[in-house]
């Protein structure tokens, strides 16, 4: 059992979004934290670039980022309520796969963000 864990995600982007409602409220992950990146700029890194690693999973003191966080948390629900997130655990909890797969998400995310008019990446200040 971890005592922080804590999934930051890009809340524009609707993938991320979907996951991370998934991961809320389907997960049975144990005391999960679930944070939009632009809604917790403080939360995030400065040198952090959410358009090359997407994804955010600090567990402790371990920060994890992209396709490492993605495949952590996915090899680490057990017994997903949902058809979606039983696909997606059940893809993402490979590390092979998930490598392979990810790159193509982080475009297909900058394609949606282009179209919605979102920045391509995130600047925070801190």
């Amino acid at each position: 059992m971890y005592n922080k864990l804590v999934f930051i995600y890009d809340g524009q982007c609707p993938f991320c979004n979907q996951f991370a409602e998934l991961l809320e409220l389907k997960s049975n992950l144990p005391n999960i934290q679930i944070k939009n990146a632009r809604d917790n700029p403080a939360e995030i890194p400065s040198w952090y670039d959410m358009d090359v690693y997407g994804a955010i999973l600090i567990k402790d003191d371990e920060m994890l980022q992209g396709s490492n966080a993605i495949n952590w948390i996915c090899s680490h629900i057990r017994q997903p309520s949902g058809p979606l997130l039983k696909a997606l655990s059940s893809i993402f909890s490979s590390k092979k796969r998930t490598d392979f797969f990810f790159p193509f998400l982080l475009v297909a995310r900058r394609i949606l963000l282009v179209f919605k008019g979102v920045p391509r990446k995130l600047s925070f200040k801190h």
